[in-house]
């Protein structure tokens, strides 16, 4: 009698590690799919964005009506989550949290608009792709101020990525790309860099809706503070075209790739889930050449080769 009992405990220990495994694998299968498609949908941020000032609406107006819509769809999720009796998430912050999440929201709104003023002077995709070195100026940062080991593979990854941007910068025709693009992109992808810095070393305890909640709050407010100050009117979105885009850039490269990045990074973890948002360039870069006829070298080609590689490389380390 113990031995059949010791048999069927084994065999019922048996099928439940292989429902185990089942699910884990299911769930990184998931997990790739989430994580593919949030750095395809941040890729199209371009086509919203030019799609608009092809309408005739200024930057300050598309940044302030991104935010501001893509800020009331998260009030409505805030709402149902305050209600949910699974979460019960309140939207109160204490004093510090706050000042945390000002912080956040005002390197995003500088990395937000200093980009989509870029595309003014750049192809979208080479703007995109120079943006992408953040992971590197990251491990920089960290190893500048943070006291981290500074290893070869951040050497390397900071070798790769300048040489990508040197050839990116001179692949536009003989005079090359704009200086002062190239140096807004720069800023954007050190806000952006600031940004994941300040949020991991803030620790805030709370859901990323949360999060996002006041960050893009805050974005909204420092577009209509940028609009008042520097002069520039904010008109209505004219074309039910440009409220198509409008709700896109809110919907589609905002909140649809925070939510699908969560649950990537939660399935197949950080480091595949960073290998994975080299699709998110590679995007900007075909909707350049598809949707806009942006012109394609390979001085373009091999530049963005040595910056996705140079993130790659800082991903694996990681």
């Amino acid at each position: 009698m113990d031995i059949i009992n010791k048999t069927n405990s084994k065999n019922n220990s048996e099928i439940a590690d292989a429902r185990v495994n089942r699910v884990n694998q299911k769930r990184k299968f998931l997990g790739i799919i989430c994580g593919i498609l949030a750095a395809v949908c941040y890729g199209t941020n371009p086509l919203g964005a030019l799609k608009l000032y092809a309408e005739g609406m200024t930057t300050n107006c598309v940044l302030f009506y991104r935010f501001g819509l893509a800020w009331v769809i998260l009030a409505v999720v805030m709402i149902f989550r305050s209600r949910s009796a699974r979460s019960k998430e309140s939207i109160k912050v204490t004093p510090k949290e706050f000042k945390t999440l000002i912080g956040l929201g005002l390197l995003f709104a500088v990395s937000s608009l200093s980009l989509y003023i870029s595309f003014h002077y750049m192809a979208v995709g080479v703007a995109s792709t120079i943006l992408f070195i953040y992971p590197v100026m990251t491990a920089v940062i960290m190893v500048c101020f943070f006291k981290e080991h500074l290893s070869w593979h951040t050497v390397v990854s900071l070798v790769l990525s300048l040489a990508g941007v040197a050839l990116l910068y001179w692949s536009d025709g003989e005079g090359g790309l704009s200086t002062f693009g190239v140096i807004l992109v720069l800023l954007s992808a050190l806000s952006y860099a600031l940004y994941i810095i300040v949020m991991d070393k803030s620790q805030l305890r709370m859901s990323s809706f949360k999060i996002n909640f006041y960050v893009v709050l805050c974005c909204a407010l420092c577009m209509l503070a940028y609009s008042l100050i520097g002069g520039y009117p904010l008109t209505l979105p004219k074309t039910a075209a440009s409220w198509f885009y409008v709700g896109w850039l809110a919907i589609v490269p905002a909140i649809m790739a925070l939510v699908l990045m969560v649950y990537a990074a939660k399935w197949v973890g950080s480091t595949t889930t960073a290998i994975l948002g080299a699709l998110e360039p590679l995007t900007a870069v075909l909707i350049g050449l598809m949707v806009f006829g942006e012109a394609f070298s390979w001085n373009l080609a091999l530049g963005i080769v040595l910056i996705l590689g140079s993130v790659v490389l800082i991903a694996l380390k990681k």
